[in-house]
């Protein structure tokens, strides 16, 4: 089979396209022939900044069909395609993932799907429940045409938001995200992002922090879920009450895995009902991660990138 690897830190030009030999599952591990692969900044960072041991292997979220099973296993079978976030060679013809990473994919929803809805849409659910939304409040959502910014946008509009900003590197991203729900459209420039909000989903930290606090109205809320670090002034806060919470999907899924399996239900849900809509940027074949990690990195993609093997 083929896998992406690299030997060494940095952008996408570290990227090597290698052959390797088929895993066999372990305990409670599935064998994935991989359908479908999702690029995501949190992954392009890690191999730009480091922090595994080289050469190294890609996590990331994959999903494809059941090839084999691993001693244990139980609510899994050989043919049923599933989802879920695979730690080492994800970015693989064929990849392995426990099952308690695993869900499956319904009918009617294609692996593209899966990968372009789940993890995302848990992260982007789980960050609008972190801020304790109430029936009309406003939402601003920072990187919303990105690939959980974008299912943001709609979740928002969905769970009764009143008024949905869109908050954008690009002014070419105002169409894609009005087309999502959003009311109103700022970019990061602007000295004012508009009417303060109620609440706001930070996706991109960094110097971008102090605008977003600023964007609240007295006794908002910023839900800062960004892997882009950053400082806010606690003069800032305390001069309008407002508050900032942290948001990580992992301690939800390590802590609290009946809240994540209702989020997952309630987001195929809206996906069956038409309320939700994730959207692909780019398919590119596996060879291309290169391609996909620069689109990624220069923030020119709306809505998911996805790599899809032959």
């Amino acid at each position: 089979m083929r896998r992406v690897r690299y030997a060494e830190n940095g952008g996408p030009e570290v990227l090597r396209v290698e052959k390797a030999e088929i895993p066999r599952p372990g305990p409670g591990e599935l064998l994935l022939r991989a359908e479908a692969i999702g690029v995501t900044l949190p992954v392009v960072r890690r191999v730009r900044e480091g922090g595994l041991p080289l050469p190294a292997g890609i996590g990331g979220e994959v999903a494809g069909e059941i090839v084999a099973v691993g001693r244990d296993v139980t609510g899994f079978r050989v043919g049923e395609r599933v989802t879920g976030l695979c730690f080492v060679d994800a970015y693989a013809d064929y990849s392995l993932l426990h099952t308690s990473m695993a869900s499956p994919v319904p009918e009617g929803a294609s692996s593209t799907d899966a990968v372009a809805l789940v993890r995302c849409g848990l992260v982007a659910r789980g960050a609008y429940e972190a801020a304790r939304p109430a029936e009309g409040e406003s939402v601003l959502v920072t990187a919303a045409a990105s690939g959980a910014g974008h299912l943001a946008l709609q979740i928002a509009r969905a769970r009764g938001a009143g008024r949905v900003v869109a908050a954008v590197s690009s002014p070419d991203k105002a169409g894609f995200v009005r087309s999502l729900g959003a009311d109103e459209i700022v970019t990061y420039e602007r000295e004012s992002w508009g009417e303060p909000v109620d609440i706001v989903l930070d996706a991109v930290g960094g110097t971008l922090l102090s605008p977003a606090v600023g964007a609240l109205a007295p006794g908002g809320r910023l839900v800062a879920y960004s892997s882009g670090g950053g400082t806010i002034q606690a003069y800032d806060l305390l001069v309008g009450a407002k508050s900032v919470v942290g948001f990580q999907m992992a301690l939800i899924a390590r802590h609290r895995p009946a809240v994540m399996e209702r989020w997952r239900r309630d987001l195929w849900a809206l996906f069956a009902e038409g309320r939700l809509r994730p959207c692909v940027h780019a398919e590119l074949p596996l060879e291309d991660a290169a391609k996909a990690h620069e689109i990624i990195e220069s923030r020119a993609n709306q809505g998911k990138v996805v790599l899809r093997p032959a």
